[in-house]
């Protein structure tokens, strides 16, 4: 009899949902019928976890709320227990629920009730390799954020002293001497000497961030063909690696450009059809990085620059005509980054 229930648990199917939380995650064990096997708060051990879902059943198929330390409890999941466990998108799911409560227990129920019927919206599970690369870029862009603070800080001292800067580029050896013969008061002068001590430091962090980026991707392949194509420099490429990760999820260019965030919205009703914009959805650092990239591509190379001037012509803006050239270079990019997927 005990040999017969083991059996049973070992074949069966469950559906696991997961609410996590720094310490501890609502574990939610629903059978193929949707009965409630349990439901209970467990330590944020992955061990501890998988042998309270084992008493249910061996084949787990689970989702867990893309959030800080997801990705890495999904991972040891589906590595060290062999779980099918999906990331799940929170924003979807919340308004999926349709209910103003809100509890751990509701939460994991309302995860493994989607999986169980196959409407799970999910998100993609980078892998680590990935996640760590992306912690990397963002760090490097979060310091060259705090250096645009810094020189706007600066800025807007010297215009409250009415200071004018003479003609030529801001933050030049040449306008960092004239910054320093400027008669300020001294309150003022300590805090500009602070800011310039400041900026000095972010950009050597930003050099290390750099030389480290280069260090990490050096074998790299995806990254090195990126670099080989104009327009691309090592940011660019570690940022489009870091944040795409595995292009085959995508299954056309126009739907990578979307998760980009460069197609515009459809604002249509009727038969009035109309753009909105770009979407407001999407990836907000790869769409930066791209935008960047759509610039220097109007301004080095001949092809964009003819495209963005018949545009122009047209009578569309310039931040419009930017947009279409990062949508379409992305698009273009799409299968460049699949033959590399397929020869890897």
């Amino acid at each position: 009899m005990c040999h017969s229930t083991v059996s049973t648990a070992g074949t069966q199917v469950v559906y696991v949902g997961l609410d996590y939380a720094t310490t501890v995650v609502q574990v939610c064990v629903l059978d193929r019928s949707g009965k409630l096997l349990a439901n209970r708060a467990c330590a944020n051990d992955g061990r501890e976890i998988a042998q309270l879902v084992s008493r249910f059943g061996q084949r787990v198929q689970g989702a867990i709320e893309a959030c800080t330390g997801a990705s890495d409890l999904a991972e040891e999941l589906l590595q060290r227990a062999g779980w099918s466990i999906h990331l799940a998108h929170p924003g979807y799911v919340h308004r999926m629920k349709q209910n103003p409560d809100k509890s751990d227990f509701t939460d994991a129920r309302m995860l493994a009730e989607l999986v169980r019927v196959g409407f799970l919206p999910r998100v993609w599970l980078a892998p680590q390799t990935i996640r760590e690369l992306r912690r990397l870029v963002r760090h490097r862009q979060d310091l060259v954020n705090r250096r645009r603070a810094v020189k706007l800080q600066v800025g807007a001292l010297l215009r409250d002293h009415r200071v004018v800067a003479p003609p030529g580029g801001s933050w030049t050896k040449r306008w960092r001497s004239w910054l320093g013969l400027q008669a300020l008061p001294s309150e003022t002068r300590w805090v500009i000497d602070e800011r310039c001590h400041e900026f000095d430091e972010l950009v050597g962090r930003i050099a290390r961030a750099e030389a480290r980026l280069a260090q990490v991707t050096a074998s790299d392949v995806v990254v090195q063909r990126l670099l080989d194509l104009r327009g691309v420099g090592l940011v660019t490429a570690c940022l489009i690696r870091a944040e795409i990760g595995d292009v085959t999820r995508f299954r056309t260019g126009k739907q990578l450009a979307r998760y980009c965030g460069l197609t515009p919205r459809n604002a249509s009703s009727g038969l009035r059809i109309a753009d909105a914009g770009l979407i407001r959805a999407g990836n907000r650092h790869l769409r930066a990085g791209v935008i960047e990239t759509g610039h220097r591509l109007i301004r080095f190379d001949e092809g964009w620059k003819a495209f963005a001037a018949e545009l122009e012509s047209r009578g569309k803006k310039r931040c419009v005509v930017v947009a279409a050239v990062a949508n379409r270079w992305m698009r273009r990019l799409f299968h460049e980054l699949m033959n590399i997927a397929r020869a890897a």
